[in-house]
Order: C-alpha cells, then sequence, then structure tokens
C-alpha cells in the first residue's frame, strides 16, 4: 500500500478539514488507529498526548447515556398528573413501584419494580436546550445550536471531556464510543476541544476488523520489529526514560489492531440468546446490550439513542404519531432495555461504577394538541439516574400542578455535568483551553444533583 493510500484512510480524523473521526473510511476505527504509524501519522504520539494530558491511574468508572432523541413526555411517563383534566393529564394511569408514594405510567412496570434502583428528576430547566443534543450532552447551557457560526459554541461534549480528562479503562479500547443511527443528529461531539477526543461511531465498527488487502498481521509487526531496531540504536545514543515510554504508546497502538480486545466487545453473538432476549432484539434493547459489553471491556463513556426524533410526539399527523399511536408501543421497549441494563449492570458487579443516564433534550407540554399529542416544552424535563454509587430510591425536586413549571429543586445542564464528572473522577475547578488559548471551566454553573458514592 503506498504511503498516499495509507494517509488517506486517516485524512478524516488527522488531515486539515478536521472532520470528525466517524466520517473517516470504511475500513473501521481500529484499522486507522493501527495504520497511523505506517502513514507518518504518530497513534503513539496520539496515546502519549493523552497521557500528558492528565490521564494516570484512577479507580474504573463509565457513563452510559442512553438519549432519547426527540423529547420524551415527562407527564406521560414520569410525573403524571392524574387529578388533572384530560388535555393535561393525558390518556395513561400511574402505577404504583417500589418506593412508597412514587408513581409512574402504567406502561413501565419493570421500571416500577426497579424504581429503588434509580434516581428520578422531576426538575430538570432544559430552557437552553432545543431540539438537538448538543445541550444536555455537553452539560453546558452555553452550548446551544445556533444559526450561524459553529454549532455548540466549541464546548465540548461530557463524553469528549472523559476521553480527554479519563481515557480509556482499558489498553486497546476506545475511550468514547457512540451508537446511533444519525451521528450528526443524535450526537455532539467534542467542539474545540479536539478531534482526537470525538467519539468513535461504534455502529460503523462490528465486522470491520479485517487488514486490507496486502496488509497482513505478520507485516504489521514485521514493520514494529524495524522500528524496534531502529529505536534500539537511537537508545544507544540516549538511554533516557522518554524512549521506554514511547515504546509503551506504540505498543498499546499495536493492540488496537492486534490485541482483539475492540472486536470481541462489539461482537453480541458471544451473548447468549437469553440475554439479548431479555434486552430485546430492538434498536435500543441491542445498543443497550452493547453499551454494556463496551463499558465491561474498558470504554468509558458510551452514548446511544435508538433512532433520531423517536420521542417527538407532536400528534398523530407526525411521524412518531402522538401520545397513544406513537409513546404506547415505544414505552414497553424502553421499560425492557434500561432496566435489563441496570439488571444487568448489577448482576456484574458494574453498578457501581458506572453511571447510567436516561434523557432527552426537553419536556412536552403541559396541554395537550389537538392531534393527541404534546409540543416542545424547554420549560422543564425529567430524567432518570441510576448507579454511580447513588442511592437510589430518589426523587429530586417537583413540577407544579400542571407539569408545566419548576416549583421545587430547579437544575440546569451545569449540575448534570457537574454529576457525571464527579463520577468520573475529574476536579470540579477543571478547565480545557479552547484556540485563543484562554481557559474554560468543564462545568458552567452547577453542582452534583446527588451525592456520589
Amino acid at each position: 500500500m503506498s504511503a498516499t493510500r495509507t494517509q488517506g484512510l486517516f485524512s478524516a480524523h488527522f488531515g486539515p478539514d478536521r472532520r470528525p473521526l466517524f466520517q473517516a473510511g470504511r475500513r473501521g476505527w481500529l484499522l486507522q488507529a493501527g495504520l497511523t504509524g505506517l502513514a507518518g501519522i504518530s497513534l503513539p504520539g496520539l496515546l502519549q498526548a493523552r497521557q500528558a494530558a492528565g490521564q494516570t491511574a484512577r479507580p474504573v468508572k463509565s457513563v452510559i447515556q442512553i438519549w432519547l432523541s426527540g423529547g420524551p413526555s415527562q407527564i406521560d411517563m414520569w410525573d403524571m398528573k392524574p387529578d388533572m383534566s384530560p388535555e393535561i393529564r393525558g390518556p395513561f394511569q400511574p402505577i404504583s413501584t417500589a418506593v412508597p408514594g412514587v408513581r409512574i405510567c402504567e406502561h413501565l412496570p419493570l421500571q416500577a419494580a426497579m424504581m429503588d434502583r434509580f434516581v428520578l428528576v422531576r426538575s430538570m430547566d432544559a430552557s437552553s436546550s432545543n431540539h438537538t443534543p448538543i445541550t444536555f450532552q455537553a452539560g453546558n447551557p452555553k452550548a446551544q445550536r445556533t444559526e450561524i457560526g459553529r454549532q455548540g459554541g466549541g464546548y465540548p461534549s461530557m463524553g469528549s471531556v472523559a476521553a480527554r480528562f479519563c481515557g480509556a479503562n482499558q489498553p486497546g479500547m476506545p475511550a468514547n464510543v457512540a451508537l446511533a443511527d444519525s451521528m450528526v443528529s443524535d450526537i455532539y461531539g467534542a467542539g474545540d476541544l479536539g478531534q482526537a477526543w470525538e467519539p468513535l461511531d461504534g455502529m460503523k465498527i462490528n465486522g470491520r476488523f479485517s487488514l486490507p488487502r496486502g496488509i497482513e498481521v505478520p507485516r504489521l509487526q514485521d514493520r514494529d520489529g524495524l522500528r524496534r531496531q531502529l529505536d534500539r540504536f537511537r537508545r544507544q545514543m540516549d538511554g533516557s526514560a522518554a524512549f521506554q515510554q514511547q515504546d509503551r504508546y506504540a505498543h498499546e497502538a499495536f493492540e488496537l489492531v492486534l490485541g482483539g480486545a475492540a472486536q470481541q466487545a462489539f461482537d453480541l453473538s458471544h451473548e447468549p440468546a437469553s440475554v439479548r432476549d431479555r434486552y430485546g432484539r430492538d434498536s435500543l434493547g441491542e445498543k443497550a446490550l452493547l453499551a454494556r459489553r463496551l463499558v465491561e471491556a474498558g470504554v468509558t463513556f458510551v452514548t446511544l439513542s435508538d433512532a433520531w426524533g423517536h420521542w417527538d410526539h407532536h400528534g398523530d399527523e407526525v411521524r412518531w404519531g402522538g401520545i397513544v399511536k406513537g409513546l404506547t408501543p415505544m414505552l414497553p421497549v424502553l421499560d425492557r432495555g434500561i432496566t435489563a441494563l441496570i439488571g444487568d449492570l448489577e448482576q456484574r458487579g458494574l453498578l457501581d461504577s458506572t453511571l447510567v443516564l436516561i434523557l432527552g433534550e426537553f419536556g412536552r407540554s403541559p396541554v395537550m394538541t389537538k392531534t393527541a399529542g404534546r409540543d416542545h416544552w424547554p420549560s422543564v424535563m425529567s430524567f432518570l439516574m441510576a448507579g454511580g454509587g447513588m442511592r437510589g430510591g430518589q426523587v429530586i425536586g417537583a413540577t407544579d400542578r400542571r407539569g408545566g413549571a419548576i416549583q421545587e429543586t430547579p437544575l440546569g445542564p451545569g449540575d448534570l455535568a457537574a454529576t457525571v464528572f464527579q463520577h468520573l473522577g475529574i476536579p470540579a475547578d477543571a478547565h480545557w483551553t479552547n484556540p485563543a488559548g484562554r481557559p474554560i471551566p468543564l462545568v458552567d454553573q452547577g453542582r452534583p444533583i446527588v451525592p456520589l458514592g
């Protein structure tokens, strides 16, 4: 393979056009990572840069963010108002949960039975958010979609921050993975933090671990041997520890291709049929199961979305329908997928070390539309958290009698980021540096929502 051809494989990630990693060539991330050194682009250098960025030994912590694209209806799911008139309370009935006094939608019985594992937040102010994942995946009210200029204002996503400050939990695994059918619509990336911290498009990975024709493992190993011979000669001239450190980075780079850990993690065929059935053989269930496999294998941050705009239930005239026709069949799928995930993480001893977030971009209007749906409602939204050492069974905040305004414990995107970064062990006062050289705080006006273990 010519140097020009090889370089072309990586221009999407490392080239001057600064496109995200997930737009790279079809051969997949591991191939790109493993061959960067052959093209004169140093993956060991990238690993070394990440180490220099402060990724030192730390407790193994991870995050799974389940993105409900479109904005789920808080009134029809987690903050029901059964005493209000029909156009407000909606068509569903509340049921009791494992937490006395807490009731949620009748179509979420598995969550109800497991409510003592969840933290239910009913008072998130989403007024800085709009119909994109930017604000809440960044955990920053200043990160917004604009009609002109850069999307998100350059502020990075929480997943990219995790990649930058924590790295992967295991060598040979990516730090930040996205599982979504539309990376553009449902996943927000690194912003001005830099291309090295963009999320990996996990939907393009499985089945793409083979090397291109003409490049075989022995050849890679031979090239590695050649590099080692050259380094050995250089070490005769300079016995400093820097060369030994470079060897370690080079070894990790080759492990990305030759080690096989990522290949195993992305392959759901290793799971028993009973486990796959428990999660559900649907988009959300399979992505949730894959997310569990990834954090178990050493990925630090996983974001998944079942389908673009899936939770945008304006009414029966739109693609996803209204509340009865659109939301009713979706709730059991969500119920099965997230409870299977929480139960699986708990059974495997991973729940305390894994923070699970289940949220969208905003809530839905307290008054139903004329076509049996609900419109966007940024004034308030509900969402779920679990794991991360939190005490389950808590309900944070409350809304007014109509479910359209925050009444107790107002929270913002910065509080979400503070919670995530506390869990990951990222200092509350940490900064990143923008292209102008200005230090930017990771957390904008926020504090952790609940204490984490």
